[in-house]
């Protein structure tokens, strides 16, 4: 399955950057959170692996995070897999003539199992997901 999602936020790129980027500030946008380890590479960089951990309800989900490119302050390009579940995410962030950022990203999904089912019965709530996340981002670096 894949998507795409757009949202402008109101502030310069290179700030935008610099908060999408800042590990320590994760859990301002993110709710689920919990942690962030790196387990192979160099932080920031192209290859690099973490192990992402987020909170669903009672139990904690562990993610990959394999970074594929980081050319920010114009693009950030992820690979995320957890139980049976692929996710390749591309962003992209580009100036508007009025000095706000607009972030774009290229979403898709690779499932098996439930959630495989889920993806074909309800492929909404995936995009409902990346949305929230995105909004959620706006208002704090917004507000930061």
């Amino acid at each position: 399955m894949k998507y795409t999602c757009d949202i402008d936020i109101s502030l310069p790129r290179d700030r935008v950057s610099e908060l999408f980027q800042d590990p320590s500030r994760i859990s301002e946008w993110q709710d689920s959170f919990v942690s962030m380890k790196l387990v192979s590479g160099e932080a920031g960089q192209a290859g690099n692996v973490h192990e992402l951990v987020h909170k669903m309800g009672k139990r904690d989900m562990v993610m990959i995070e394999t970074i594929k490119e980081n050319s920010m302050p114009a693009r950030f390009v992820a690979t995320y897999e957890s139980g049976g579940v692929w996710n390749l995410m591309e962003n992209d962030f580009t100036e508007n003539p009025d000095g706000s950022t607009h972030w774009h990203i290229d979403c898709e999904f690779q499932c098996s199992g439930f959630i495989k089912i889920m993806m074909w019965v309800a492929p909404f709530m995936f995009k409902k997901q990346t949305n929230k996340m995105m909004s959620d981002f706006k208002a704090f670096a917004e507000s930061a």
